[in-house]
């Protein structure tokens, strides 16, 4: 967990919570890279905010601080941070509302990448796919998710 306050546009206004998993399958440096960017693209993190330094990051999470320089290297060269020498990194400023926004597409579209690879090897249209989407995100957010047909009803 990290943890600083939002000074003159510097800092992070609240705890933030990244966590990570080395049972997951998914390498530690990618999954504070996948996080960072959603903190980001949700506005948790804004343009000028200031990111832990490598050291504190990986004390606080435990992991080695090669990991944490290999994520925010990863995450300068996708123009998601800024690197100021001498000086903390920084989220790096957007095009304002059109930047931000596209970096809600762009996280959106990572994120769906493997739903898309469940539906080809699953084998469902594309119709049909975004049909289950369509239903799912026009169901209200308190909805229990509806119960999947069962083989009786295919009779």
């Amino acid at each position: 967990m990290i943890q600083e306050t939002r000074e003159e546009g510097r800092g992070l206004a609240s705890p933030l919570l990244i966590v990570v998993d080395p049972h997951s399958g998914v390498p530690v440096y990618r999954q504070l890279m996948d996080q960072i960017k959603f903190l980001v693209a949700s506005g948790v993190l804004r343009s000028g905010d200031e990111l832990p330094s490598t050291r504190t990051l990986s004390a606080e999470l435990g992991v080695n601080p090669m990991t944490v320089s290999k994520a925010y290297s990863y995450l300068e060269k996708e123009d998601v941070v800024e690197r100021r020498p001498g000086r903390p990194l920084v989220v790096q400023a957007t095009a304002g509302e059109a930047g931000l926004h596209e970096r809600k597409r762009a996280q959106l579209r990572e994120s769906l990448i493997p739903t898309v690879t469940m539906i080809r090897q699953l084998g469902l249209p594309a119709d049909e796919a975004l049909d289950i989407l369509r239903e799912l995100l026009t169901r209200p957010p308190d909805e229990p998710p509806a119960a999947a047909p069962s083989r009786e009803d295919d009779a």
